[in-house]
């Protein structure tokens, strides 16, 4: 199962349009250098490859402002994200945000059923958690251990627990987005 940890670039990969300009640009400047301000007479050459592999700069540098839409600070705090695989026609996904008091359950975790271009994703909250791990996948099932605090009412001192449980769902009419995820307790 292949789990993408996003830290704090998710709003790059969300913004792609913007980003297909400044890659334009970039491509641009790569194909289309500049003259250089004191043209030289000697000969050209492709630099030799660095030791170790590293990159050599080979064109204009574009400068990236920051974003101005307020959504993307929504899609930056993703820091989690699992595709689940068989679905069949669904496209489901588990992803969790960053929030709240990082030592007692920060990760706000989700599971989304993707809808449509115009009404975008149908998501579904299932807790609030220290982190998830998907254990299995099957058609309209996830099954899921959970760590998650736990705060001593008497002392205040902050603990931790594994726990469990398994998403279960069914796609409407013609493969539509599921109305409802059930979530049952596991060990």
């Amino acid at each position: 199962m292949k789990r993408i940890m996003i830290a704090g670039t998710c709003g790059l990969l969300i913004s792609g349009l913007a980003g297909c300009d400044r890659l334009s640009a970039a491509w641009e400047g790569f194909n289309n250098p500049a003259p250089a301000e004191h043209p030289s007479t000697a000969p050209t050459s492709t630099p030799a490859p660095t030791p170790g592999g590293a990159l050599v700069e080979a064109g204009q540098a574009v400068v990236l402002q920051p974003e101005t839409d307020d959504a993307l600070q929504t899609a930056a705090a993703v820091v989690e994200l699992d595709y689940l695989p068989d679905q069949g026609d669904l496209t489901a996904k588990m992803f969790g945000t960053a929030g709240g008091d990082p030592a007692m359950n920060g990760l706000y975790t989700y599971i989304a059923f993707y809808h449509s271009p115009a009404e975008g994703w149908r998501v579904f909250r299932i807790g609030d958690y220290l982190d998830y791990q998907i254990q299995a996948v099957s058609a309209g099932r996830v099954e899921l251990r959970l760590s998650e605090s736990v705060m001593d009412q008497a002392t205040s001192e902050i603990g931790s627990r594994q726990t469990a449980i398994i998403l279960s769902f069914t796609p409407g009419p013609d493969g539509a987005v599921p109305e409802t995820v059930t979530v049952t307790p596991a060990r």
